[in-house]
């Protein structure tokens, strides 16, 4: 039994107040601790259903008198499945575009990219551990002494005989069971370096993968 946070009575509660007005004779205003609207509610509850009566039902209608028809849902799909918007769908069945919008999210095409098939996992194997070479670079900025460059100061003036600025973090690690190793540079130079520093993580070099070219 799930009751919400605001509810004013538990299962106890509702039981002991509906036996007080069915079986003891109490009136609504004698028994109630809350309104006499929500004590007959549940004792109208108990007088026809018993103890089952007093659980947590679910808030929609019982029934939709003005649902839409299962005809009109089933054209809704089939337009979908042409690969046609909800407002094209909307205007030709002449149609409200909400509802169209709610039936396509409740039968799961209220995206295009849901007629897709799913896309299988992007995944490499290698025969050897080593083999294939990770490289992540990071471009880090870095300020000199003199501050920051024209872009920000809006001059130019004394800027040309700065050294460049930034640097370069590398990581490369290899397939197991070989470890990863990380640098950091003021070149642009990742793969070299990275060749070299799996040079000494893995006997073998095969091929470089990696985020930066």
């Amino acid at each position: 039994m799930e009751i919400h946070a605001n509810a004013a009575l538990s299962l106890k509660q509702r039981l002991r107040l509906a036996r007080r007005v069915v079986v003891e004779g109490w009136s609504l205003s004698e028994a109630a601790e809350v309104s006499e609207r929500t004590a007959g509610e549940w004792a109208g509850r108990y007088r026809a259903e018993g103890e089952s009566g007093l659980l947590d039902r679910c808030s929609a209608p019982h029934v939709q008198r003005r649902a839409t028809p299962v005809e009109r849902v089933e054209a809704i799909v089939a337009l979908r499945r042409l690969r046609m918007p909800g407002a094209e769908i909307a205007e030709c069945l002449q149609m409200a575009l909400s509802t169209v919008q709610g039936i396509l999210t409740r039968v799961g095409l209220g995206k295009l990219s849901r007629l897709e098939p799913p896309e299988s996992a992007n995944r490499y194997q290698r025969q050897r551990p080593g083999e294939l070479i990770h490289i992540d670079v990071k471009k880090l900025g870095r300020i000199g002494h003199k501050g920051p460059g024209h872009r920000v100061s809006g001059h130019r003036k004394g800027n040309r005989s700065r050294a460049p600025v930034g640097s370069s973090c590398m990581s490369a690690s290899t397939t197991p069971p070989a470890w990863p190793m990380s640098r950091c540079s003021a070149t642009s130079r990742p793969l070299r370096r990275s060749r070299s520093c799996a040079g000494r993580c893995a006997s073998t070099e095969r091929t470089a993968l990696g985020s930066s070219g």
